[in-house]
């Protein structure tokens, strides 16, 4: 168990874990059945009291009236850019975003320099976490290097923990050697998560192929250059029995296919990203690349039908694809600048502000979809507010209000497309591994 010596992120402070209670707060966690306001104590890393507190309680006492406490977030899909790309993020910065957004763990995907294809390089990442109350859980390379020919040592990987695999903004062009990948990873247990693009349609493209691009002169990105990577994809799971993630979907046709291949019975999941849910493609108009998104914001159509299918349960999780660049990468002409936009830090309050606020997804269904659903696609424990389970919990405002400000972002850069948005809702705290960290203000 960690000593918790680690700072917390701006505005926030540490409380001693140890020996604990969050006083009055509202408990949620719908794999459970509970929704109730009351105390819960937590000592040495347990859940060891859900109700009144102890009489003579002698520990930290959190005042929690108004806040709402569920299972830790997780978030299936982060860049955290090290090693090789330290100057946009580091794992320690990532954390100290994924915490101050409300998330306990995080995955991080394998496009550094190298390519985390080896136990080495997933032992190096794990370890820069240590110290934060957020687990981080590296995504092996599919292929090695990510260059899509040859399949990494999945179960040497799998070895040292690893649950996913991915090649992810690298999509696997031959379908034979994605065919082995759902095999190998399918006898393992493990997911292959899969960036679902066809390279041959979607080169060159900057936004969205509609009537948005051809009046800005943006050159395309067509709904198609997902769609016909993503029935593939559907396609060799279906023939190999193996486990297959879409990572950020943002079509309503895609959104269909998903939902006809989970009635056939084939093992597909899917994510959708804040920013899909919330934002179209005539945002681009401002040229600002900031909106510069890979698969690109789509149409108003497409965000209907993606809530939808988050609401149904066909799109099953929603992750950030946090994605950072620094600010001279992203300020120069809309073609050369880098696909990519951060999300940890604004996630939560994107989704409740626009999703659940509007009465177009319950408050149990946001809970379900950042924290209990992305752990069952990677197969790990599941954060629950139960009697001797371990304290694995998010603590949330949901009557904050609050102006996104990207100088005071967490993360190495400051790419956020929701600057100066006005939301509702915010973490404001987390206890994980024996370390609790609290929000000071907002």
């Amino acid at each position: 168990m960690s000593s918790g010596k680690v700072s917390p992120p701006k505005g926030w402070r540490s409380v001693e874990a140890s020996s604990l209670v969050i006083k009055g707060a509202r408990l949620v966690d719908p794999a459970n059945g509970l929704d109730h306001t009351t105390d819960i104590t937590v000592e040495n890393g347990l859940i060891t009291s859900i109700g009144e507190a102890p009489a003579g309680f002698k520990g930290e006492i959190i005042a929690g009236s108004g806040w709402v406490v569920t299972p830790g977030f997780f978030d299936l899909h982060v860049h955290l850019r090290e090693p090789g790309y330290e100057h946009k993020e580091t794992v320690q910065t990532g954390c100290l975003a994924a915490a101050a957004g409300g998330f306990t763990g995080i995955a991080c995907m394998p496009n550094t320099n190298p390519a985390i294809d080896n136990p080495g390089l997933v032992d190096f990442v794990r370890g820069q976490a240590d110290g934060y109350p957020v687990e981080v859980h590296p995504i092996a390379a599919t292929t090695k290097g990510r260059k899509g020919e040859t399949l990494t040592e999945m179960s040497e990987l799998m070895s040292v923990g690893v649950r996913a695999f991915s090649d992810d903004g690298s999509p696997v062009a031959s379908a034979d050697v994605m065919r082995r990948a759902l095999e190998y990873a399918g006898m393992l247990g493990a997911v292959v998560i899969e960036h679902c693009e066809e390279p041959s349609l979607t080169a060159g493209g900057i936004m969205h192929e509609g009537a948005d691009s051809t009046r800005l002169g943006l050159v395309g990105w067509p709904s198609i250059g997902e769609e016909i990577a993503l029935q593939r994809n559907i396609f060799l799971a279906q023939f190999t029995g193996g486990r297959l993630h879409a990572a950020h979907v943002s079509t309503a046709h895609g959104v269909e296919m998903i939902r006809e291949a989970k009635k056939r019975g084939i093992d597909v999941t899917a994510e959708a990203t804040p920013h899909h849910l919330s934002l179209d493609c005539s945002l681009l108009s401002s040229y600002s690349a900031d909106f510069k998104v890979n698969p690109p914001l789509r149409e108003n159509k497409d965000i209907e039908a993606l809530i939808k299918g988050l609401a149904d349960g066909t799109i099953d999780c929603i992750a950030t694809d946090h994605a950072p660049h620094q600010e001279d990468e992203k300020e120069v002409e809309l073609a050369a600048a880098p696909f990519g936009m951060l999300g940890l830090e604004t996630a939560f309050a994107v989704v409740y502000t626009h999703l659940v606020k509007q009465h177009r997804l319950s408050f149990d269904r946001l809970v379900d979809a950042f924290a209990i659903q992305p752990r069952k696609i990677m197969r790990l424990p599941q954060a629950e507010i139960v009697v001797g389970s371990p304290a694995n919990l998010t603590i949330l405002s949901l009557t904050e209000s609050w102006t996104v400000d990207r100088e005071s972002m967490n993360s190495k850069s400051k790419n956020t497309p929701f600057h100066g948005w006005e939301l509702t809702g915010c973490a404001m705290g987390v206890v994980n591994q024996g370390i609790c960290w609290v929000r000071e203000k907002i």
